[in-house]
């Protein structure tokens, strides 16, 4: 008796949500529909048009071709008010025009808007399936705050018109789970991934720094403790690092930097990507006070540089079962220890960075990812 042959799965109409086109979020949103468009799905974007720069809006054109379901730019303000209700309606409207199987809201504003766009079309007795990403910001949320009383108030109302939660990391999830319960919709943990380019290793300059710094120019990402390890390995013995980036912290760390007379030691060259930075410098530092999956560690790692991270947020489980140590976010005794070791050792940096690279390449894929993502969407669908 033969067994009939299975047939192939519909392919999913699908939109992507979320407000400002920058960092490791946008990132994860191109990377998602990309491959989801080249796998057959029907794929579109929602974004902020406000926050937009050259780099975002090139990223944006280059990937709108594979759109199917095309590249909305509304007006999307990132504090709360009155334009967010205009906001969600317009998304309404092209979730309405477009007849969606999913819509999946990534970030605190693209999540609410997914999630309002889906209660109005409900109220209308229309069906889609709305999938939510947070992608850190709001987890950070300390619970009895404020703050976190508020994100826990809504999340808790917003699960209700929820099908479904993605996490990128274990530490996400449980984050969510402190402030908004256990309860609720289906969720699931499905890490970030890379493209197969990002494996590509990358050598350092003949003139690259010891150090390399890559991020956000706050101070919730450590820098002010990256320069206080650096002063005092600089009063010992030769050492240099490059500081990548911007922000709103910019100029007190270069103020500290000068206070700490490091103006042979430290220099700051703005913003750039992170696969031009990498040549720069010989080890990649880490030294945030909190983060939730930082895109940076995964490319460091596949590109074979040696990394100095904390004991924070996702990190752990990018490194998991590889001998990368972590340290106490904070303390710059416990950096400068690290970091001395790095120039005492530089083969053994190395050999670990080796180690690190092979991990990464065998669990965090974008493929990996989209798997799971849509499986998940599928399973969800399917009750």
């Amino acid at each position: 008796m033969s067994v009939p042959a299975t047939l192939p799965e519909k392919p999913l109409s699908i939109l992507h949500v979320m407000r400002a086109p920058v960092g490791g979020l946008f990132r994860h949103v191109l990377d998602l529909s990309r491959e989801q468009s080249r796998r057959g799905h029907a794929v579109g974007i929602v974004a902020d048009s406000t926050s937009a720069d050259t780099l975002t809006m090139k990223r944006l054109a280059d990937i709108s071709p594979s759109l199917r379901l095309g590249l909305s730019l509304i007006p999307m303000r990132r504090q709360p008010g009155v334009g967010d209700a205009a906001a969600a309606r317009s998304i309404m409207k092209i979730a309405h025009a477009l007849d969606l199987d999913v819509m999946h809201g990534h970030g605190a504003k693209g999540g609410a808007y997914a999630r309002l766009a889906k209660a109005w079309l409900a109220a209308r007795g229309e069906r889609v399936r709305v999938f939510y990403t947070p992608h850190g910001g709001s987890l950070h949320f300390k619970p009895g705050t404020a703050a976190g009383s508020l994100f826990t108030v809504l999340e808790r109302a917003m699960g209700r018109v929820t099908d479904g939660l993605i996490f990128e990391s274990q530490f996400a999830l449980k984050a969510y789970e402190r402030l908004a319960g256990a309860g609720g919709p289906p969720r699931r943990v499905i890490p970030n991934g890379l493209r197969p380019e990002d494996f590509a290793v990358r050598a350092p300059d003949a003139a690259a720094a010891d150090f390399l710094f890559i991020g956000e120019l706050r101070t919730l990402k450590g820098v002010d403790v990256l320069l206080e390890a650096l002063a005092q390995i600089a009063a010992r013995r030769p050492v240099r690092a490059v500081i990548v980036g911007a922000g709103r912290d910019a100029e007190t760390f270069k103020a500290q930097a000068q206070a700490l007379e490091l103006g042979d030691h430290a220099s700051f060259l703005g913003a750039m990507p992170a696969h031009e930075a990498f040549a720069l410098g010989r080890c990649l530092v880490v030294p945030s006070r909190a983060e939730s999956f930082p895109y940076v560690v995964l490319e460091a790692g596949a590109a074979g540089l040696p990394l100095i991270a904390t004991d924070v947020g996702g990190i752990p489980e990018i490194v998991a079962g590889t001998q990368t140590a972590l340290i106490a976010p904070g303390s710059a005794d416990a950096l400068a220890e690290v970091m001395d070791r790095v120039l005492d050792d530089p083969d053994g940096a190395y050999a670990r960075a080796v180690e690190l690279r092979e991990a990464v390449q065998a669990k965090f894929t974008v493929a990996a990812m989209t798997d799971g993502v849509v499986a998940f969407y599928r399973s969800v669908i399917a009750r």
